[in-house]
């Protein structure tokens, strides 16, 4: 009887031979192939978070700037601050690796499935997952979003 119960109690199973996305973690990106800290290793969420801040600021300045030529109005203002950030997310991270915010943070968005770069198809889908805001919340064992997930990408420190 004790050992039933011990089954469920103990834990997770020891590490033994098995594939090793089925492995549990010693720290967050191993799985991922990526270092424990220094450049190259997963974000914390802090700092995605202020990377995603200061995107939102300089959204939030290039709509106004886009107001204050008339070209649009203050109704749509919130929307333009949207596709401005879309944009300028997608762009970036397509050309460059990271968006404004991410490079004033020292961060990277990587792909994890050995390819050279985040293609548009990726960093725009990203982007959209991002803007609607609740897959960012829910995250794995490695700390990624279910949006870098969908898109197998990750955000590492430079």
């Amino acid at each position: 009887m004790p050992s039933s119960f011990g089954s469920w109690l103990s834990g997770p199973p020891p590490v033994g031979p098995g594939p090793t996305d089925q492995r549990p973690n010693d720290y967050p990106g191993q799985r991922l192939g990526l270092p424990q800290s220094g450049a190259g290793s997963l974000a914390r969420m802090g700092r995605r978070i202020g990377a995603l801040f200061v995107d939102w600021l300089i959204a939030y300045g290039l709509a106004a700037l886009i107001m204050s030529f008339g070209w649009i109005s203050l109704q749509v203002l919130s929307t333009a601050v949207l596709v401005v950030w879309l944009v300028l997310g997608v762009v970036s991270v397509r050309l460059f690796g990271f968006t404004p915010g991410q490079y004033a943070l020292g961060l990277l968005v990587v792909p994890v499935d050995n390819r050279q770069h985040v293609g548009i198809g990726r960093a725009l889908a990203r982007g959209l997952l991002i803007a609607l805001v609740i897959p960012p919340l829910f995250t794995d064992t490695d700390l990624r979003g279910l949006h870098d997930r969908l898109t197998n990408t990750a955000v590492v420190r430079r």
